[in-house]
């Protein structure tokens, strides 16, 4: 029985296709939107039909709040962040009704600094490279956290929280804000 080594070439070669395919989604996916939720134990939505979205609270502190800030009404942020909590909810079945709700929304959005440091130990020194390399990766990490209460009590019903990478162009901005509230709600309960 003769063997071809190149036949065994385009095999190994063919078996790397897939696992490329894996490592690049992978990747595409390091772009999502991290949401986590939570509802209240005694939490109950069936029957409630209708939300208000609750006013912007002033800032603490006393320190000015940036231009592009969704928290400074007003601003490009903020009209986007509000306008896609109403969207999401009412594609949901939710009505919006601003005087009197089952529900009420309340919202809060923010941008800082992250630096991500990894260090990978290969083991092994290999023609002039360290057995450690340190990867340091700075971005801007954005958090929207969703809550909905109960009007009448006071109490938090449920609460979503979304966390993506955010871009310093208060379009591009507003753009990811929008798919961080609609990754949240979308994990809210529909109107029964």
């Amino acid at each position: 029985m003769s063997r071809n080594p190149g036949s065994r070439y385009r095999q190994s070669q063919f078996r790397c296709v897939p696992v490329l395919a894996f490592a690049l989604a992978l990747g595409a996916c390091s772009h999502n939107i991290e949401v986590r939720t939570i509802a209240a134990p005694d939490a109950i939505f069936a029957g409630r039909s209708t939300f208000l979205i609750l006013p912007t609270p002033p800032p603490r502190g006393g320190s000015p709040l940036a231009a592009n800030d969704p928290m400074l009404v007003n601003s490009i942020t903020y009209e986007a962040i509000r306008d896609e909590i109403r969207h999401a909810f009412e594609a949901k079945g939710y009505v919006y009704s601003p005087g009197s709700a089952d529900l009420a929304v309340a919202y809060y959005a923010s941008a800082a600094p992250v630096l991500d440091v990894r260090t990978f130990d290969y083991g092994y020194d290999w023609r002039g490279f360290p057995r450690q390399y340190v990867d340091v990766v700075q971005y801007t990490q954005g958090t929207v956290i969703i809550d909905v209460i109960d009007p009448a009590t006071h109490k938090l019903l449920w609460r979503g929280q979304g966390v993506a990478a955010v871009d310093t162009d208060p379009n591009k901005f507003a753009k990811e804000l929008r798919k961080t509230v609609d990754a949240i709600v979308v994990k809210f309960p529909p109107r029964s």
